[in-house]
């Protein structure tokens, strides 16, 4: 290698391991930040972090099949004892009595303050002798067993209404002493794990612990067909970030194989494989260092794209060695690098319009686009040239080349054909604009519908929310945001007491307001009163108030306690349940209470304009999760498509300044154009409805397609076509087809999109080119 070769390819791989540091410090992730705003307003900042690590993104359900209802049970109850302990999760129920060990001590303590029963007339002599009356009864039912133990110092029964008070509304079924289904073929436990929704590693250790206990359990049990399933946004999103890995991976390694074996076939030279894969290589690692570097995050979904943008980036080697290897460098140089140039400057203005979306996945693949095109042709036209050096030989085109050469000359007797399927595609995309795009947020998800299903009857059975739908109240403090929702729970208390929604969840009920809890403790009349009154009211009960001397000491120390404030839950799992509710902004503190549908509401649907009636003047935003992303997406999709269509003007604005011809302009956004419409049609006549990423895939057809158009219109302004410049086109044409159509073999829709746009659309764009060139252009 000469010298200036040599320093050349150093400089070169400087970069390159510079670059590959970058990568290896980058971070990765698959979660929904990809389809959420990247300049939310206040409000949908707070719905963004519900979804990212709100209490909802922290649940996982588990669902044991299999066996006996018995058998179902007893793993539950050995599944639950194993993971009550794990670091990874603050909650684990399933329905057995004293699931709240855990947290029993903290509920006896600050019972009073926390009990929804105290009342007015809870203390009084009639309200004494009732309570405890109902607590004896109560000794004779399954949790007799949990208030046994405290009844001279709860003879009220405070803890058992603080228990009862923090899951109000709809509970599951019970089946052996567990939760199970609706239908009793499973027993069912909720989780909640300490680390947050968005942290796909820690949601990934925290369901590795739950199936190593599962085994074991299993295990200690001796039933071996019992089988486990798990739901949720966590088991959601590890399952993303796998499918997305696995199929990134698969994929890569089919396009470059085929790729290899094109170029290998057309080059018959290793040395020249090589080189041809330099500018695909520093394409996609300059895609990933720019997007690491300005974004600070990669989406697992931009380096899928990466995948597919090897069959872009290697055109520019191919047009460089098939062309520059029979004309030589200098004419290589001279006559055709202007041609590639002036392709790679559209996609560039293609993909640049894409920095400008509020949509940060599609920022990041108009980044990632944007830096790949345009260092793969850099490096082609700075790197290649000195690494080659001037002896470059590249097989002749052989005699399929030469046999379908000819068939060009016959290409212009269908323009007629061509332009009627133009009109008639044109009408069709008219009549049915109303249906072309899909309007919805879950059309770009990696949950099938079966796994969706699953996931909402696990939900209903459970009565767990899902976040989806939230009411949203507001205050200047933690104390007035407290109040607010406790104003608001008893409007939706009405609701559910009506059966109109299935129950709901409040951080009040954890932490009640301290204007509540000191009108509760006001309650609690001093020693010698409640003495007094509590000899009248057991006077006929089989229990002495002589014996209840704990619980006069606890109502007086109750009552010199005060209120329970929020650093009195540290060291429970009631912080976290609070912390993920209540949360502070930088106007005040807002509280999300998410609802539960009502246990056999049709698709677990929500009674809106009821819960809107019932809300009106509370000063509570009721939001339908769904629905307001799938606004937002809706919006997003209106801004891709205005960017898109600036984008457009741009590159007929630098098309019309570069070739400096009406007609040259006209046929080549005719090709672009028509391959564009032509590809929707297929599209949509093939029952696909068109989403974002389907329009990522047509600025790649714009891409693609701009270089060959522009390749033909050389030959149909004069220039002759020679065999060598279709080789060149064909090889480029079948290496970005492959590139780009593996990705049609996708279960990711975002990677099928892509691939079922470009795949077609490479090799439409060719032959819609090859329409508008006229014979005695042929050489």
């Amino acid at each position: 290698m000469k010298p200036a070769a040599l320093r050349v390819f150093l400089l070169w791989l400087l970069l390159m391991l510079a670059g590959a540091g970058v990568v290896w410090n980058s971070h990765f992730t698959t979660d929904m930040s990809f389809f959420l705003p990247s300049r939310p307003s206040a409000e949908q900042q707070v719905l963004v972090d519900q979804i990212k690590d709100g209490s909802a993104s922290r649940l996982l359900m588990l669902a044991i099949e299999g066996g006996d209802a018995v058998q179902r049970a007893t793993v539950s109850r050995g599944l639950r004892q194993r993971l009550v302990e794990h670091p990874d999760l603050v909650s684990v129920q399933n329905g057995e009595a004293g699931g709240l060990e855990g947290e029993r001590d903290f509920f006896l303590r600050h019972r009073y303050p926390l009990s929804p029963a105290l009342d007015a007339q809870r203390f009084t002599e009639a309200g004494l002798t009732q309570a405890v009356a109902n607590t004896i009864d109560n000794l004779s039912s399954p949790v007799g067993l949990m208030l046994k133990p405290f009844l001279a110092r709860d003879p009220t029964g405070e803890l058992l209404a603080v228990v009862d008070g923090l899951n109000p509304g709809a509970q599951p079924e019970t089946r052996a002493g567990v939760w199970a289904s609706r239908d009793g073929e499973r027993a069912l436990l909720l989780l909640q794990t300490r680390v947050l929704g968005s942290d796909t590693d820690g949601q990934e250790r925290a369901i590795a612990g739950v199936r190593s206990a599962f085994e074991q359990a299993v295990q200690a049990s001796g039933h071996h067909q019992i089988e486990l399933h798990l739901s949720g946004p966590g088991q959601f999103a590890v399952s993303a970030r796998d499918t997305i890995k696995n199929e990134v991976s698969r994929l890569f390694l089919i396009s470059t194989a085929g790729i290899v074996l094109v170029l290998l076939w057309v080059f018959r030279s290793p040395r020249l494989l090589a080189l041809a894969l330099l500018p695909v290589a520093s394409g996609a690692l300059a895609g990933v260092v720019v997007v690491s570097l300005v974004h600070g995050t990669v989406f697992g979904i931009t380096v899928g794209f990466g995948s597919a943008l090897i069959g872009e980036a290697v055109d520019y080697a191919i047009y460089f060695f098939v062309q520059s290897g029979r004309g030589g460098l200098s004419t290589w140089r001279q006559v055709f690098w202007p041609t590639i140039r002036l392709g790679v400057l559209t996609s560039a203005l293609g993909f640049a319009v894409l920095l400008f979306s509020g949509f940060p996945g599609l920022s990041q693949l108009g980044l990632y686009a944007l830096s790949g095109v345009v260092t793969a042709a850099l490096v082609t036209r700075f790197v290649l040239p000195t690494l080659v050096g001037p002896q470059l030989s590249v097989p002749t085109p052989g005699p399929l080349v030469h046999r379908l050469l000819p068939l060009l000359g016959q290409a212009h007797r269908l323009r007629a054909v061509v332009l009627v399927l133009a009109a008639l595609t044109a009408g069709y995309l008219w009549v049915q604009r109303a249906t072309l795009w899909d309007g919805n947020l879950s059309a770009l998800s990696t949950v099938s519908a079966s796994d969706g299903a699953t996931d909402a009857r696990m939900r209903a059975d459970l009565a767990a929310p899902d976040g989806r739908y939230l009411v949203m109240v507001s205050g200047s403090s933690q104390e007035a945001a407290l109040q607010a929702a406790e104003r608001v729970g008893e409007r939706l208390d009405a609701l559910v007491a009506q059966g109109l929604i299935g129950g709901y969840d409040s951080p009040a009920r954890f932490l009640p307001s301290e204007q509540r809890q000191s009108a509760r403790l006001a309650h609690l009349p001093d020693a010698q009163v409640l003495q007094e009154r509590l000899r009248t009211a057991l006077a006929d009960s089989p229990l002495s108030a002589d014996k209840l001397g704990p619980f006069m000491a606890d109502v007086q120390a109750a009552r010199e306690r005060g209120p329970v404030r929020r650093a009195d839950l540290d060291g429970t799992t009631l912080a976290l349940a609070v912390d993920s509710m209540l949360v502070r902004g930088p106007a005040g503190w807002t509280v999300m209470l998410p609802l539960r549908p009502a246990p056999h509401a049709p698709e677990a649907d929500m009674p809106v304009q009821r819960l809107r009636a019932a809300l009106a003047g509370s000063g509570a935003l009721f939001v339908d999760m769904k629905t307001e992303f799938d606004q937002l997406y809706t919006g997003y999709m209106e801004e891709a498509v205005q960017l898109s269509l600036v984008g457009l003007v741009a590159i007929v604005a630098l098309l019309a300044f570069s070739l400096r011809s009406p007609a040259r302009l006209l046929r080549v956004m005719m090709t672009l154009v028509l391959t564009v419409a032509g590809v929707i049609a297929l599209l949509h006549l093939s029952g696909v409805r068109l989403h974002l990423l389907h329009l990522v895939g047509m600025l790649l057809i714009v891409a693609v397609g701009s270089n060959y158009a522009l390749f033909f219109d050389r030959a149909a302004a004069g220039e002759a076509l020679d065999a060598t410049t279709f080789m060149s086109m064909g090889v480029a044409t079948l290496t970005t087809t492959i590139g780009f159509g593996t990705l049609a073999l996708s279960s990711v829709p975002v990677l099928n999109a892509i691939g079922t746009t470009v795949g077609p659309g490479s090799l439409l764009a060719l032959l819609l080119s090859a329409v508008w060139i006229h014979p005695a252009h042929r050489a």
